[in-house]
């Protein structure tokens, strides 16, 4: 029996990223699995029959292992995991095949989409929408300003998770040890340290993971697609050129 529409398998983090992006006011449900793990089977079916009981519910299949820059990017640690968002922004998260609190959070974020508060990843309520404190929120102009500023902050610019001597990630610590091969001399911006600049850099560059290399402050992509021009010579031209 074919998939429903809806259920779609992600064969890369481009084509996550595409797909997600067609409708930022649809609810999501990313379904991250791992073929050897047994609970994950049963799971895959549960999942599969939400996509048929709510065709307006978006459900992203990622096998955590082969996609591995999507699990990075969302903090996956064991399989299966399931995330709910709606664009780029958490809804929900529910760890390990519980089956019924997954069919209850997700009945709830699409029975009323447009009035769903984001949670956070505590379980804690939502911040209050208007800032009491000393310090107001920036706004979202002020926020871009801010990215666009770090952004450039020198010709090559590296947001990556943690230090460059102290990685954070596994693909934080490739793409460091390929710039530092490739003799490229860059400043970093770690994004664990402000998650409103994490958040941002996302819908600014229109690419959902992490690192991110930047370069005279245009985005150039990720781990896989520097490597990709390291390898075919695309590397020298774009990044390497020093004023």
């Amino acid at each position: 029996m074919s998939n429903p529409p809806n259920a779609i398998a992600v064969t890369s983090p481009e084509h996550f990223q595409s797909v997600l992006s067609q409708d930022l006011q649809r609810i999501s449900l990313i379904n991250f699995w791992a073929p050897w793990a047994a609970p994950c089977t049963q799971m895959n079916e549960f999942v599969l029959e939400l996509a048929k009981k709510y065709p307006q519910l978006l459900v992203l299949s990622v096998d955590a292992e082969q996609q591995e820059d999507i699990s990075e990017s969302f903090n996956i640690e064991s399989v299966p995991t399931f995330v709910i968002l709606q664009g780029h922004t958490l809804l929900g998260r529910v760890a390990g095949a519980d089956a019924a609190t997954l069919a209850d959070v997700i009945a709830k974020h699409t029975r009323t989409p447009s009035t769903v508060n984001p949670q956070s990843h505590t379980e804690k309520a939502p911040a209050a929408p208007i800032d009491t404190s000393a310090d107001k929120a920036e706004s979202e102009a002020q926020l871009d300003e801010r990215c666009r500023g770090i952004m450039a902050q020198s010709r090559v610019v590296l947001f990556m998770k943690g230090e460059p001597d102290a990685p954070r990630c596994g693909f934080s610590r490739k793409i460091v040890a390929l710039l530092r091969d490739q003799g490229v001399d860059f400043t970093h911006f770690d994004i664990l340290k402000d998650e409103s600049v994490r958040a941002r850099l996302k819908t600014l560059n229109d690419w959902p993971t992490f690192p991110q290399l930047i370069v005279s402050g245009e985005f150039v992509g990720g781990l896989d697609i520097v490597q990709e021009m390291v390898e075919n010579g695309e590397f020298d031209e774009v990044v390497k050129l020093h004023a």
